[in-house]
C-alpha cells in the first residue's frame, strides 16, 4: 500500500508544483515587472558581454561597459525623440485649423449631398484647445507634484521598479554564468539530456526571435519613415519611426501606423492621390516585412497561430502590463517549444494508440 500511495505521489507531484509555481508567479506579478524586464535584457546583452570578456575585459567591468552603453542609447533616444514629437505636435496644431477648414470644403458638401448630413468642424474651437494643451504642458511639473498627494505611493513604485532595472540587469550578467550551472545541476539527472535538449531549442528559438526582432525594428523604421519622406507627408518622421518601433507587436504596430498616416494624410490631401501613395507605403511595408525583412533577420516565424498572439498579448498584459506585452511572444515561443514535445510524447503513448 505505501507504494502505491508513492507511486501515485510521483505520478502527481510534477502536475502539483506546476500548478503551484503558475499560482506564485500569478499572486507575484505587481513586483515581477522590473526582474522581467531585466531577464530580457540581460538575455539579449549576455553575447556583447561573452564577446567582451574572450577580448581580456574582465565580466564585472564587460557588464558595466554593456549597460553605460544601453543607457547612453537610452538618453539619445529621449534626446531625439522628445524635442522631435513636441515639435510635430506643435506643427499639427498650427495646421490643423487649415486642414479641417479643406476637410469642411469637401466632405461637408459630399455628405450633405449623399445622406442629408449637415457636418461641420469649428476649426477655431480646435486651435483653441490645442493651444491650451500645449500650454498646459509648461506646467506639467507643478501638476505631476501636486498630483503626489493622491498617486504618491504609485509613483513612488514606479520609480522604485525603473531603479530595480540596471541593479537586477547588473546581477543577472555578472553571475549569468553560474545561474545557468545552478539550474543544469537542479535538474533530475534522468530528465537532464531531455531538459537540455528542450532549453536549446527554447535558447534558439528565444534568440531568433529577440535578437533578431531589434533589427526588423531598425530596418522597418527607417523604411516607414523614408516612404512617407517620399510621399511628401508632412508628419512622416515620428509616424515612421512608431509604426516601426511597434513592429514587435504584431498587427497593433501596423495598424496603429496606418490609423495615424491615414489621419495625417486626409488633413494634407483629402481625398486624394496623395493619400492613396501613404496606404502603398504601408501596403508595401507589410510585404516586406513579412516575406523579406522578418524571414532574413530573424528566420523563421515562431509558428503562433494569430488567434493564439492575440491571446497571449492580452493575457499576458492583463498578468504583467506593458512588460507582459513585451514577454507575451517570446515566452509563447518558449511554450510552443515544450508543447511540441510534449505532442510528440502523446502521439507515442499506449493512451493515444490504443
Amino acid at each position: 500500500m505505501p507504494s502505491a500511495r508513492a507511486a501515485e505521489w510521483e505520478k502527481w507531484r510534477w502536475p502539483a508544483l506546476a500548478l503551484a509555481a503558475l499560482a506564485l508567479l500569478y499572486f507575484l506579478s505587481p513586483i515581477l515587472a522590473p526582474f522581467l524586464l531585466g531577464g530580457i535584457l540581460a538575455y539579449i546583452c549576455d553575447p556583447m558581454v561573452d564577446w567582451l570578456e574572450r577580448r581580456r575585459v574582465p565580466r564585472t567591468l564587460a557588464v558595466v561597459l554593456v549597460i553605460l552603453l544601453l543607457f547612453a542609447l537610452l538618453v539619445l533616444l529621449t534626446v531625439i525623440l522628445v524635442p522631435l514629437f513636441y515639435k510635430e505636435i506643435k506643427l499639427l496644431a498650427d495646421r490643423l485649423p487649415g486642414y479641417l477648414d479643406r476637410l469642411n470644403a469637401s466632405v461637408g458638401p459630399w455628405l450633405q449631398g449623399r445622406f442629408g448630413v449637415d457636418v461641420q468642424i469649428d476649426a477655431a474651437s480646435v486651435r483653441q484647445l490645442l493651444t491650451d494643451s500645449l500650454q498646459g504642458t509648461e506646467g506639467l511639473g507643478i501638476k505631476v507634484l501636486q498630483s503626489l498627494k493622491i498617486g504618491g505611493l504609485t509613483l513612488i513604485g514606479f520609480v522604485v521598479n525603473l531603479l530595480l532595472v540596471p541593479v537586477v540587469l547588473f546581477y543577472l550578467l555578472r553571475d549569468w554564468k553560474k545561474l545557468l550551472s545552478r539550474l543544469d545541476r537542479f535538474v533530475p539527472r534522468r530528465w537532464h539530456d531531455k531538459a537540455r535538449e528542450i532549453a536549446g531549442e527554447i535558447d534558439a528559438v528565444l534568440a531568433e526571435f529577440l535578437r533578431g526582432e531589434i533589427s526588423v525594428i531598425l530596418a522597418m523604421s527607417a523604411f516607414y519613415t523614408l516612404g512617407l519622406w517620399l510621399t511628401r507627408l508632412e508628419f512622416f518622421l515620428p509616424i515612421g519611426i512608431i509604426t516601426g518601433m511597434l513592429v514587435f507587436v504584431p498587427y497593433v504596430g501596423v495598424l496603429t501606423g496606418l490609423l495615424l498616416a491615414t489621419l495625417a494624410g486626409a488633413m494634407q490631401f483629402g481625398a486624394s492621390a496623395g493619400l492613396i501613395w501613404v496606404w502603398v507605403v504601408f501596403g508595401a511595408g507589410q510585404a516586406l516585412e513579412g516575406m523579406l525583412v522578418t524571414p532574413w533577420l530573424v528566420g523563421h516565424r515562431i509558428g503562433l497561430h494569430p488567434v493564439a498572439i492575440i491571446f497571449a498579448l492580452l493575457a499576458f498584459g492583463q498578468i504583467f502590463g506593458f512588460f507582459g506585452v513585451l514577454l507575451a511572444l517570446p515566452a509563447s515561443a518558449a511554450l510552443l517549444v515544450g508543447l511540441r514535445h510534449l505532442r510528440g510524447r502523446y502521439y507515442s503513448s499506449s493512451f493515444y494508440k490504443d
